[in-house]
């Protein structure tokens, strides 16, 4: 039995917020909350989910802003790479880059690394360090499912003239740590509709097959 999958499309860059529940215990997991955090929070308490974890790929401001107001009304542990916290440090200024409001952070409650495995009622999330895009950017892995926050979009991947990013950090991410992962494998990204690795393998113009190798 796979986990419960909701998608979320919530803010005004379109960020992807997903609510992971194991369906005999109803254990839940969140992963990157930034923008209209109470969306998530009446969606938690009307479905009545016992939130367990507040997952974050990383610690830009629209995949951590409003992680601290979930926290507040339903719990969850927040679990962040340790790689990530000045950024975390930083997020009211962050924001403020881009003309948005100050943000309370959540303390981190579980630090994440590379090959972790998180419990989810019976269930387990798996841990890929995916750095690029972000310091210590993580993907979080259940079967042939993964969420890959701002690593790999269809077609595109994520952006590295922020602080701390780092493109050929990031193209290694994809094609040594996410292409092996198998064609059939789900993406659920941090922005935008979800594709799979087979198609970015194939056809990604900045990863994939076709792509200009760095």
């Amino acid at each position: 039995m796979g986990l419960e999958h909701r998608t979320l499309r919530l803010g005004p860059l379109d960020n992807g917020v997903y609510v992971l529940t194991d369906p005999a215990s109803r254990e839940t997991a969140i992963v990157d909350v930034g923008f209209e955090p109470q969306t998530v929070i009446d969606l938690v308490r009307r479905e009545a989910l016992p939130v367990r974890w507040l997952l974050g790929t990383h610690a830009h401001y629209d995949h951590v802003a409003g992680m601290r107001a979930v926290q507040r009304e339903v719990g969850g542990v927040y679990a962040l790479h340790p790689l990530d916290r000045p950024l975390l440090d930083s997020v009211s200024l962050q924001g403020s880059l881009f003309g948005f409001p100050p943000a309370e952070t959540p303390e981190i409650g579980l630090e994440l690394a590379d090959g972790m495995r998180i419990a989810l009622g019976d269930q387990t999330l798996e841990v890929l360090f995916v750095p690029g895009h972000a310091p210590g950017h993580v993907a979080f892995r259940h079967g042939d499912t993964l969420w890959s926050g701002d690593v790999l979009f269809r077609e595109s991947i994520g952006r590295t003239d922020l602080p701390g990013g780092d493109a050929d950090q990031l193209l290694r991410s994809i094609r040594e740590r996410l292409f092996p992962l198998g064609d059939d494998v789900r993406v659920f990204t941090g922005h935008g509709p979800p594709t799979t690795i087979g198609h970015e393998r194939r056809h990604n113009p900045y990863v994939g097959e076709g792509a200009t190798h760095r």
